[in-house]
């Protein structure tokens, strides 16, 4: 049977991959415009050279005195995945059901973050099938993490995953167990805690281009100008 036109396309077989030359053909624009947050995957594996290429991605962020505080911990035994799962599951269903009293308290709730909500409530249900969950950690400095810069490379972690075919989001929510899971990583919740996790796996969807205001909505020239109905 053929494949559907507006199926994602299937996972590459086994050393189907140059992993030198993935991605790399992407323009830079164009992998900006269209990298969107994808949540639902496929449990098929992903290649360690892959996952180090996305890495590598990563370690090209900016970060102040050139200091590249990141860690990346990449977990993809069955078992290390469940255990994440679990607990990202338990704060899920916290964030779930504030989300569900808003929703049943306004009956004009936005059909788009139904739609979002939904997406990542799929994501919760399943992570322990995504094949790679990795953790962005870094050092501290000064007893402060240095989200200046681990987040630029998380950014940077997602644009490459767009580029090489890979679906991936950023979330925090592992954080409400985050001590736990971090020592459990072997991380120092201290000094070395993990700011986010970006489940990895072949995209069941597609990326494309996600709605956004207009830029000249937030775009300001020497002075903000705040817009009539602020109050």
């Amino acid at each position: 049977m053929a494949a559907r036109e507006d199926a994602p396309p299937a996972p590459p077989g086994p050393g189907a991959i140059d992993i030198d030359a993935i991605g790399e053909d992407v323009p830079l624009l164009e992998g900006l415009r269209t990298t969107r947050s994808i949540r639902r995957l496929r449990p098929d594996p992903v290649p360690k050279a892959l996952v180090r290429k996305v890495c590598e991605a990563g370690t090209f962020a900016p970060s102040g005195g050139n200091r590249q505080p990141w860690i990346f911990v990449a977990v993809t035994e069955p078992e290390r995945r469940a255990f994440v799962a679990e607990r990202y599951a338990k704060a899920f269903a916290g964030y779930l059901a504030n989300f569900e009293r808003a929703v049943a308290a306004d009956p004009a709730f936005p059909e788009a973050k139904k739609r979002n909500v939904r997406a990542a409530r799929h994501l919760a249900e399943h992570l322990h099938e995504v094949p790679v969950h990795l953790f962005i950690a870094g050092w501290k400095r000064r007893d402060i993490d240095q989200g200046q810069a681990l987040f630029p490379c998380a950014q940077n972690v997602l644009l490459a995953c767009r580029a090489v075919g890979l679906g991936a989001s950023l979330t925090m929510l592992h954080r409400v167990h985050g001590e736990e899971i971090d020592r459990y990583l072997g991380l120092d919740p201290e000094k070395t805690p993990s700011i986010a996790l970006v489940p990895i796996g072949w995209p069941l969807g597609r990326y494309g281009r996600p709605p956004r205001r207009p830029v000249d909505e937030a775009l300001h020239w020497e002075r903000f100008t705040p817009p009539p109905d602020a109050g």
